[in-house]
């Protein structure tokens, strides 16, 4: 796969991911937005509630207190009037008679049913003739004054509603907000309102503040912090703008309240973190691939190279043997088999390159461990490598500072991995300095620190986090003098790994660099 197609499919990737979290982000911000919106509303709708609840208990208050005032008044006025009525109906009935043609009268019984109405033999008493229809205009003349009465009685009750009206406007609000209301009733009405609106079991804490801004009342764990979650109220609206009173409520849980509908996007977040780790893991793999791929490529043009000079010289070599010529001369003869048997040699290093990267394809390599003395390791590495650094007019030294040394290595492995370090030591020098190699030993607590350092050309810091990888190599700019495949390094690390210890390099460019091996050591 190409570059620029990874790079085309990672735009495609983060550009699509974080499409999604904005919409994410955006219907959670609009949902809050929402639901911030709602519980506003509510609590409105429930402070207005509880301010018209308060005015008409004052309206009740002042009606009772006239009620009772005036009650007195109105019995007496009311029964004065009731006993003129009934005086004056008596008297009506007493008047009602039939005048004989002898020019005597007849009183009439008012109350006279029906049956007696369309009865002839009850019509006439005392020879006297009795009219079916006398007495019936008596009957609505009292039905209107009863009207009337009732008339006035309305009339009065207005009378009564204008002047609480009145006084309601003229002394109510003179009188001071903590006479006017009861405050465990603003409580019990805050409660009921918000409950009716749907805000049920909400905590609250609520305030009364009079017209002076001095506050006349305050529930327990009123405070004034979050200037969001308070909600004010004008008590007894119509009173003078001077004169208002105020209540405020305050909502400790109303940011827990909004958010409380928003617990879905928990899980989504996580998912969509989890999808941003996959996107990016993903992305990294297909480059990390991709640089492997090209590494292998390049090694496996190098390797072509290096087994194709060997090779060739051994052949061309068994090539002149064959000449009689050679035979015959044995100083030509011993030459062209020490070329043979050298190029023997490096071809079997070459595969040896090759199947130590075997090592890698496994979890873990297949290791003899047995307990040596690192210190007599270190000696033996030591002096074989004393010749080598000699012949560049170098020195190396060792410094064996630890007195616990017993460790459980691979002898052939861990004398490979010494081996290595000391031959970047080497490879690496600088060309104008004679290279000076230290070999140490010492303890920190039960664990055994062996460092190889060097004055070479050093490592930078950015290339220094990847010298470990496989098939990379320090880039040298125009230099080829050094060979290799870029697996020394990562040999070294994976036998140190499998070996529970760890390795790290510390460099100063231009003045050399140091690896330090960390192994437990063996308890005893």
């Amino acid at each position: 796969m190409k570059k620029s197609t990874i790079w085309l499919l990672a735009v495609i990737m983060f550009v699509a991911f974080f499409a999604l979290l904005y919409l994410q982000v955006k219907y959670m911000r609009d949902s809050m937005a929402i639901r911030n919106v709602q519980f506003d509303e509510m609590v409105k709708r429930s402070l207005f509630g509880v301010s018209h609840d308060l005015e008409q208990d004052q309206t009740l208050r002042y009606l009772e207190e006239d009620a009772s005032e005036s009650e007195s008044r109105y019995s007496s006025q009311y029964q004065h009037s009731r006993n003129n009525t009934s005086q004056h109906i008596l008297n009506e009935q007493s008047n009602n008679g039939i005048t004989s043609p002898d020019g005597s009268t007849a009183t009439i019984n008012p109350d006279i049913s029906g049956n007696e109405k369309n009865n002839p033999d009850e019509l006439r008493k005392g020879g006297v003739f009795i009219s079916p229809n006398h007495g019936i205009n008596s009957i609505p003349k009292t039905s209107f004054e009863l009207q009337q009465l009732l008339s006035k009685r309305y009339l009065y009750e207005q009378g009564l509603m204008s002047e609480v009206i009145l006084k309601i406007l003229n002394r109510a609000s003179n009188e001071p907000i903590q006479s006017r209301v009861n405050f465990r009733r603003v409580d019990e009405y805050i409660r009921f309102n918000l409950r009716n609106n749907g805000l049920n079991d909400i905590p609250y804490s609520f305030q009364v503040v009079n017209y002076n801004n001095n506050v006349v009342y305050a529930s327990p764990g009123f405070v004034e912090k979050d200037e969001r979650a308070i909600f004010s109220q004008i008590l007894f609206p119509n009173d003078p703008l001077s004169k208002l009173n105020t209540l405020k409520v305050y909502f400790p849980t109303k940011r827990e309240y909004v958010n409380s509908g928003l617990s879905f996007f928990i899980p989504s977040f996580i998912f969509t973190i989890i999808l941003l780790i996959t996107f990016i893991f993903t992305i990294v793999t297909l480059f990390r691939q991709k640089r492997l791929s090209e590494m292998k490529n390049d090694f496996i043009n190098n390797m072509t190279h290096e087994l194709k000079t060997p090779v060739s010289t051994i052949s061309l070599a068994s090539q002149m043997l064959k000449d009689e010529s050679i035979t015959k001369s044995p100083e030509v003869f011993k030459h062209v088999t020490g070329v043979i048997n050298d190029e023997t040699k490096r071809l079997s290093f070459q595969v040896e390159k090759v199947l130590q990267m075997s090592l890698f394809d496994r979890q873990k390599a297949t290791l003899k461990l047995k307990e040596i003395d690192a210190n007599d390791l270190m000696v033996s590495v030591a002096n074989t490598h004393a010749l080598k650094v000699e012949k560049f007019g170098g020195v190396l030294d060792i410094d064996l500072l630890a007195e616990k040394t017993t460790v459980k290595v691979d002898e052939m492995h861990f004398t490979n991995v010494l081996f290595n370090l000391l031959d970047n030591a080497l490879k690496y020098k600088r060309e104008d300095i004679a290279p000076q190699l230290m070999m140490r030993t010492w303890n920190e607590g039960n664990r055994l620190f062996i460092s190889i350092e060097d004055n070479g050309i050093g490592i930078k810091k950015e290339d220094l986090k990847k010298i470990f990888e496989r098939f990379y190599r320090v880039p040298t700019g125009n230099r080829h003098n050094v060979k290799g495949f870029g697996l020394g390094l990562a040999y070294v690390k994976k036998i140190v790994t499998d070996l529970n210890g760890t390795i790290r390099a510390e460099s100063d460019l231009g003045k050399g660099t140091k690896f330090i091996i960390n192994l437990p050591l063996i308890k005893k």
